[in-house]
This record gives structure tokens, C-alpha cells and sequence, in this order.
């Protein structure tokens, strides 16, 4: 099966966009797994002597649903063959924003959202990756002013060689408002032990392999969070959006340890900030820049060492036994 690599290498992609600084690798795809993780941005001056800080968890799962090759003829009688992964993922996280020191109004966010995703791969069709998914972000204090969120979207992947392949699509986007956001990955093989991948313009990274357990991974991407709350006044309840990004420059360390764990530190910088507030029209209440922080995260990934669905297919696609890492 001569597209066998090229099939691999645009599941890398797919790591990587949903990946924040851990070890890029197939086992994350082709296996049952789930990651925990936690980042702590130190609080900085935002206006006057405020200063703005944020604390995120979460829990982010993926679970194989499908894997399998097909053979067909295709309208012409030529014979096509189909390689089909279909992966399901889940996130819970639990925001907690700080101004001055203390919790704001709306006493910190959780976030949810499912998904899945789709490699489909063929002599006829080529390369293409489906994805889908929804979720909603809510105040901790209240069930009442969820804030929906879906995207959806689709992409090609051409290959130049077994160490360099580019992909580029687009996707839909809703959170308050809809956007078509169109997307471009590169994935490139340096040499030995230097790897370059980014999907722009979520994310960029370049990986270095020290050894088989242990690699690290300088890297720079778009963060945030968008979710909705209520404000109690002396006469009523108003409701409220609030938007948070940030773009971020980090470097992490990444080991493979006891086959199944994936271990990761992370420590970088935050700029380009803004925090803003809206009313239930939509209208700009607040609009803040807090300064550059420094910023540190640390997860811990749980990969599954047995998956009867995985193994028939990384067999009959040649992978082998387990994940491969870079």
C-alpha cells in the first residue's frame, strides 16, 4: 500500500492541532486515551493597580470508533482502496479568571464539548480529514447563560516525499458570532532529530527528539476562552459575555514513561492580550490589555496499551504494535 506514510503523517497534523505542548504521537490517534492537564498564568496589571489571572484544568479524551481498510471498484472498474479512521474526542475544563487578587462576578467558567474526527485516505479520493464538533462554556454560579460553540470543517493533504506534506482547508466556526477560518498545515521532517509542523493560524511548533523517551518542543500558538454569566444588580439580573485570548510562546519537556504515560512541563510567556465584556446586544462594555505574564502548565496523558478495533487496523495498514513516536 504505497499511501501507507502519507496516511500517517496527516494524523500528525491532527495531533498537533489538538495538542497544547505535549510529545506529538500515532499512539494518541490509534489508541484510547486520555489526558489531564493544568496551566497557571501568573496575574498581571490590567488597569490602574487591577491585575487579571487565570487558572485552567481539564480533562480531553479520544476514543477509536472506527478502523478499517476497504477494497472497492469504482465506477470506472478501477480497483480503490480506502483507509477509514474515525476518532471520537471529549474536553471538560474548568476556568477560573482572578482581577485583583479575587474571583470575578461570574466565579470562573466550565467548558464542554464532544467531537469527532475522520481520516479518510484512498487511491481514487486521495487525502482528506472531516471534522466536527459542539460545546458550551457556563458560569460556574448559574445554568442559564450558556454560551453555545460548534465548528466544523474539512481539509486535502498533498505530499512532496515521505518527510514533507502540506495541508489546507477551511473551517466553520460559531462562538457569538460565524466565521469561515481557513487553515494551512505543514508538516516537515528536518533531519534525524528536528521535526517543523504548524496549522496556522492556531498554532506553529518545532520538535526536537533527544531519544526515544524524551523530546522537546518550542512552540507558539492562540488561547482563550468566551463564555457568558450574570451580573445581579440591586433591580435585576443582566447578562453577560465575556471573551479572554491570548497568543503564547512556550518551550516544553516531554517523556514517555512506563509505555502508557506521556509526561509534560511546559513554561513560556503570554502577550497580545485582551479581555472584553458584553452585554446580551452584544455591545462592547469593557475592553482591557493586560500586560505580558509568564505562564507554566504541566498533564499527564494515559495511553491505553490495548485496543482490539486499533490493532486489525494498524496491522493491516503496517503500522505494528503500539503507537510510533517521533
Amino acid at each position: 500500500m504505497t499511501y501507507r506514510r502519507p496516511v500517517l503523517s496527516l494524523a500528525l497534523f491532527l495531533t498537533v492541532s489538538l495538542a497544547e505542548a505535549q510529545q506529538v504521537g500515532l499512539s494518541r490517534l490509534f489508541y484510547p486515551n486520555v489526558t489531564l492537564r493544568a496551566d497557571y498564568y501568573v496575574p498581571s496589571r490590567m488597569s490602574g493597580s487591577d491585575e487579571f489571572g487565570l487558572t485552567r484544568t481539564s480533562f480531553f479524551g479520544m476514543v477509536p470508533v472506527q478502523s478499517e481498510v476497504q477494497a472497492g471498484f469504482s465506477l470506472r472498474k478501477k480497483l480503490d482502496l480506502r483507509a477509514v479512521h474515525t476518532v471520537l474526542i471529549g474536553q471538560f475544563s474548568q476556568l477560573q479568571p482572578t482581577v485583583a487578587g479575587v474571583n470575578t462576578p461570574d466565579n470562573g467558567y466550565k467548558t464542554v464539548s464532544m467531537g469527532a474526527i475522520r481520516l479518510q485516505a484512498s487511491i481514487k479520493d486521495k487525502f482528506w480529514v472531516y471534522g466536527g464538533g459542539l460545546g458550551i462554556t457556563e458560569s460556574n454560579e448559574t445554568f442559564f447563560t450558556p454560551q453555545p460553540f460548534l465548528w466544523g470543517g474539512a481539509a486535502r493533504m498533498r505530499v512532496f516525499g515521505l518527510q514533507s506534506q502540506i495541508m489546507y482547508g477551511s473551517i466553520i466556526a460559531y462562538n457569538q458570532k460565524l466565521r469561515v477560518i481557513p487553515i494551512l498545515g505543514v508538516n516537515k521532517r528536518l533531519n534525524r532529530h528536528w521535526r517543523a509542523t504548524a496549522l496556522l493560524p492556531f498554532m506553529a511548533d518545532v520538535n526536537y527528539k533527544v531519544n526515544n523517551w524524551f523530546n522537546l518542543d518550542m512552540m507558539a500558538g492562540v488561547n482563550g476562552y468566551s463564555g457568558g454569566f450574570q451580573l445581579q444588580t440591586a433591580e435585576e439580573k443582566l447578562l453577560r459575555r465575556q471573551n479572554y485570548q491570548h497568543i503564547k510562546l512556550g518551550i516544553a519537556a516531554n517523556a514517555h514513561l512506563f509505555t502508557v504515560l506521556n509526561v509534560s512541563l511546559e513554561a513560556g510567556m503570554t502577550g497580545f492580550r485582551t479581555l472584553r465584556t458584553f452585554n446580551s446586544a452584544r455591545e462592547n462594555l469593557t475592553s482591557y490589555s493586560p500586560n505580558p505574564t509568564p505562564y507554566v502548565g504541566a498533564s499527564v496523558r494515559y495511553i491505553t496499551s490495548r485496543s482490539s478495533l486499533t490493532s486489525r487496523f494498524t496491522k493491516k495498514m503496517g503500522i505494528g504494535d503500539k503507537g510510533i513516536n517521533w
